[in-house]
C-alpha cells in the first residue's frame, strides 16, 4: 500500500495533482487507514501511470476519464482527434509567430515612440489576433521566457500591479 505522497512521488507528480486527480474522479484510493488516510494498492499506481501517459501525450482528463472507466474505448481515436487538435494549435501557433515576425518589421517599431498596452492591443487585432489568441500567446510568452515576459510588459509601460496580473494568469494562477 502507498500513501498519497509515495505513490505521487513513485510518479514524479506532486501531492496536489494526485489529489487533483482524485477530485476529478480519475483516481480512487482503494482503502483508507485507521487514522483516515489514503491508501493507494498496486492497481491505483498502475492507474496512476495510465494517467501520467495520456497526459503526457496532451490528452484531456476528461479524455482521459473516458479511457481509463470505459475499456471498450477506441484510444486510437481519441489519441488521433488529440493529434489534429495539436496540429491546429501548431499551425495558430506558427501564424502567430508570422504575424509577429511582420509586427516587429513594421515601421511602428523602428520609430523611437512609446509603445502602450493600447497600441500594442491595437496592432495585435489588426494582425488578426482575438482576445483568445493574445491570451494564449501570453501563456506561451511566460512558460518559455518569463524574464523577457515581464520585459516586454514593462516595454509597454502597464503598471507594476497589472504586470503581477497579467503574469498570473498567464502562468496559470
Amino acid at each position: 500500500m502507498y500513501t498519497v505522497s509515495q505513490l505521487a512521488a513513485q510518479c514524479g507528480l506532486s501531492r496536489t495533482t494526485l489529489l487533483y486527480y482524485e477530485s476529478m474522479g480519475l483516481l480512487r484510493p482503494a482503502s483508507r487507514s485507521a487514522a483516515n488516510y489514503r491508501c493507494y494498492g498496486d492497481r491505483d499506481a498502475e492507474r496512476l501511470r495510465q494517467i501520467c501517459l495520456y497526459r503526457n501525450a496532451g490528452l484531456k482528463l476528461a479524455d482521459i476519464r473516458a479511457l481509463l472507466d470505459h475499456a471498450g474505448n477506441d484510444a486510437s481515436a481519441v489519441l488521433t482527434r488529440r493529434l489534429a487538435e495539436i496540429n491546429l494549435e501548431i499551425e495558430t501557433l506558427r501564424n502567430h509567430q508570422l504575424a509577429i515576425t511582420r509586427l516587429l518589421r513594421s515601421k511602428a517599431f523602428r520609430r523611437n515612440q512609446m509603445m502602450t498596452k493600447e497600441k500594442w492591443t491595437s496592432i495585435m487585432r489588426g494582425a488578426g489576433f482575438t482576445d483568445d489568441d493574445m491570451q494564449r500567446w501570453h501563456m506561451e510568452f511566460e512558460r518559455s521566457a518569463p524574464g523577457d515576459h515581464q520585459e516586454f510588459l514593462e516595454y509597454l509601460h502597464i503598471p507594476v500591479e497589472e504586470i503581477a496580473g497579467i503574469r498570473k494568469w498567464s502562468a496559470g494562477g
